[in-house]
């Protein structure tokens, strides 16, 4: 699919028509306590955050659970302070990463592992929505290290897990978390449909791997959905307009029954 945005006097005419997802957060922070890790999560510009518990003693389930209230950066400072506090006796609250979103949620024979982007690149933009290659990932487990020394050490874990490494997420990998970069212009520009179902496409490469985290939480707020396929975008002055045009391709990730 190829297409150019204009920069123009009409700009803010077209912004209307341009397919957006509303609430999208963008930045997160996770920290862990013995039981539980904590994702913080913010939209762009700082006046929403809103707060992820995922359970850590649980060594077969996924068990995770969003905070329905919206908080201001200082309230969320307090909560975090709390939660630190009320730890204190087994370690306190302690910073894992800063990260851009989740891939999804495996598991092979023993534990759950979260899949995360822990750091991105800006390649393009399309209807002024950036778009995001990933250049660094990381897999965490989720149970802490007691709750994991429990658990039956499987021979084929290992290899398994050497397996999904082997899927190199930083070569043509792509996603935007304002726009629905799955489906086309022009159907994004006809349907406004959001909500998880959107991740069920032969184009979304993660869908079973956020699947069980998008029917726990209903929404697709923390999760990103990565494209497999090709994107570049390349810049042009034409008779002092700015044209910026851009090459997608996506490849089929899944079969459709």
């Amino acid at each position: 699919m190829a297409a150019c945005d204009m920069e123009s006097q009409h700009q803010q005419e077209q912004d209307q028509f341009s397919p957006i997802r509303q609430g999208f957060m963008q930045k997160f922070r996770l920290y862990q306590t013995l039981s539980k890790f904590y994702m913080i999560g913010r939209d762009k510009s700082r006046t929403h955050w809103r707060v992820l518990k995922i359970d850590r003693m649980e060594p077969y389930e996924l068990n995770i659970r969003e905070d329905s209230t919206t908080y201001t950066e200082r309230e969320c400072s307090d909560l975090l302070r709390r939660i630190h506090e009320g730890n204190r006796s087994t370690g306190g609250l302690k910073f894992v990463t800063t990260c851009y979103g989740i891939v999804g949620f495996i598991k092979f024979l023993g534990p759950y592992y979260m899949l995360l982007i822990t750091k991105r690149r800006e390649i393009g933009a399309i209807c002024g929505h950036s778009v995001y290659a990933v250049t660094k990932s990381e897999m965490i487990p989720l149970p802490n290290a007691a709750t994991r020394s429990k658990m039956v050490n499987y021979s084929s874990e290992n290899r398994y897990k050497k397996l999904l490494c082997m899927v190199d997420l930083t070569k043509d990998f792509f996603f935007s978390y304002s726009y629905h970069i799955m489906r086309s212009l022009q159907m994004n520009m006809c349907n406004k449909e959001t909500g998880p179902d959107i991740y069920e496409t032969m184009f979304v490469w993660n869908e079973y791997l956020t699947r069980t985290v998008r029917n726990l939480l209903h929404n697709t707020t923390w999760t990103v959905a990565l494209v497999y396929g090709f994107f570049k975008q390349v810049i042009h002055l034409v008779f002092k307009i700015t044209l910026h045009c851009f090459s997608l391709l996506r490849n089929i990730s899944q079969r459709q029954s």
